[in-house]
């Protein structure tokens, strides 16, 4: 049941939460540039792989499995990383995924041999699992409902600003000799992150979590500064405490005794034995929106774009790296612009139009590569078509799904399951993600390259449609109310069972 509290602050908290707080944008811009050094892990990989070849004559099985170990390792991180997030805090989760970041790009720098190289990639493989589920839920812990769609959103862009940077990373100094440049491009992410490591330091907890180890006055104190307003700061904290299990009119100077389950305790449990209905439509929405994310084929194109534009017919490495910062300069394009509809055009319609484009991008990119395929002599149409097409496919991505994905999962679980709740979808994601980086090189010469984009278009049919008929729209929804959210979908859909009449 909706909290009377709730109700009659409504139109109070509209008003106090429709003005920008700079204090929190900050705040949420240092979380996400955990994600620059994750999204600079994937893109600099690309490009790295092909030196990687040349110098210690890697097989593609290997590569396959050096581009996929990150992801298997990032589920390892995943998993841990949620309930470490409840146990030291939001903050020093993220100090900690900068600290595995800096070591695994040390060990992978150094790399004097396929198994070290594979060691540093397991490494940093954790620190990418511990970042992609705790910026996203930090930004949307200490942002307000009207602005948590952008500020939610901003570890992505941080991503695609990771990846950009690794593409040009690659094709600078991959005009350096073949032994110095690709480890350069692999050991140069250890300086930001060892910066990170101690920016992080000045960071604010987030309040929800303080709330729930049962300090107030600290998540007052940090409510004052992300609010606009004492008596919004005040309002929010009060939600908090209906949230956790705290009466509203407990002070903050006074002892508070914070239910168990409210700190962590029980929620695997609450998530995947005995969920309720609405949270196990939750925990479904966050998977499934998780596992269409890399199942429609995005890591195929980011990691592989050499390969890809190199079978359209680019010949020299340096085009082929220069038509990956393309694709880098689109991805952020796209993610910029996606920042400033999220809390305006809401979550499920950019899904939709998302989705759209990206069947089309992806069925012309299956075509023209199909084409390229079948022809003895060089297509210049069918090669300008399929950079078009990989091109308009990552903006599309990019408008919607990339960023909608962390910011619904990260923001729809309740505050005691939220962590745990949303590790599970980071886990779901970076299986996925594993399994097309570790077989797309299988898979396109099992059924050709064109084959396999045709596949990917395949799945994002069915993308489409489970966005449309199971996820709720939660823009502008605040955190502690976000479960009415779901109460109401399903009591509407039992509604319609019950009175079926067949």
């Amino acid at each position: 049941m909706l909290s009377p509290l709730l109700v009659t602050n409504e139109g109070d908290r509209e008003d106090q939460t429709t003005k920008f707080n700079k204090y929190a944008f900050a705040c949420a811009v240092v979380a996400s540039m955990v994600s620059i050094i994750s999204g600079y892990d994937t893109g600099v990989m690309s490009g790295a792989m092909i030196f990687i070849k040349d110098d210690i004559g890697t097989s593609d099985t290997q590569q396959e499995v050096l581009a996929g170990i990150l992801n298997l390792c990032a589920l390892v991180g995943s998993l841990a990383a949620g309930r470490t997030s409840d146990y030291i805090g939001r903050r020093y989760t993220i100090l900690l995924a900068s600290v595995l970041f800096m070591v695994g790009a040390v060990v992978m720098g150094y790399g004097p041999n396929y198994a070290i190289l594979m060691l540093g990639r397991c490494v940093g493989g954790v620190g990418v699992g511990f970042a992609l589920m705790i910026a996203p839920v930090y930004s949307a812990e200490i942002s307000s409902a009207s602005s948590r769609g952008f500020l939610t959103s901003l570890p992505e862009l941080c991503i695609g600003i990771g990846i950009l940077l690794g593409y040009v990373s690659n094709f600078f100094l991959g005009k350096l000799s073949l032994k110095l440049g690709w480890r350069l491009m692999l050991g140069v992410a250890a300086l930001p992150s060892l910066a990170l490591a101690l920016v992080v330091l000045a960071m604010p907890e987030s309040p929800r979590w303080l709330v729930m180890q049962g300090r107030l006055e600290g998540a007052k104190k940090v409510l004052l500064k992300v609010s606009n307003s004492t008596q919004e700061a005040e309002l929010r904290l009060r939600e908090i405490k209906v949230a956790v299990g705290i009466d509203e009119n407990c002070g903050i100077d006074e002892n508070v005794k914070v239910p168990q389950k409210s700190q962590g305790a029980g929620v695997w449990k609450e998530l995947l034995v005995r969920p309720t209905p609405e949270v196990r439509w939750m925990v479904i929405a966050a998977i499934g929106i998780h596992f269409f994310e890399h199942a429609t084929g995005i890591e195929a194109v980011m990691l592989y774009s050499p390969r890809i534009f190199k079978k359209a017919g680019v010949r020299s490495k340096d085009k082929l790296l220069l038509a990956t910062v393309g694709i880098g300069l689109t991805k952020i394009g796209f993610l910029v612009m996606a920042l400033f509809l999220l809390d305006r055009v809401g979550r499920r319609r950019l899904l939709q139009v998302s989705t759209g484009g990206m069947i089309c991008g992806l069925t012309l990119l299956g075509f023209s590569l199909t084409m390229v395929d079948h022809s003895s002599e060089k297509l210049w149409w069918a090669l300008s078509l399929s950079i078009v097409a990989t091109y308009a496919y990552v903006a599309f991505f990019n408008i919607g799904l990339g960023p909608v994905t962390w910011v619904y999962s990260s923001e729809i679980f309740p505050l005691r399951l939220r962590a745990q709740g949303a590790s599970i979808g980071v886990a779901v994601n970076r299986t996925i993600n594993a399994v097309v980086s570790m077989s797309f090189i299988s898979v396109y010469k099992a059924i050709s390259i064109g084959g396999s984009f045709f596949m990917f278009a395949a799945v994002s049919i069915l993308a489409w449609f489970f966005f449309y008929f199971f996820l709720p729209e939660t823009k502008g929804v605040p955190l502690e109310e976000m479960e009415m959210v779901f109460t109401k979908i399903f009591s509407a859909k039992n509604v319609v069972k019950k009175t079926d009449p067949r």
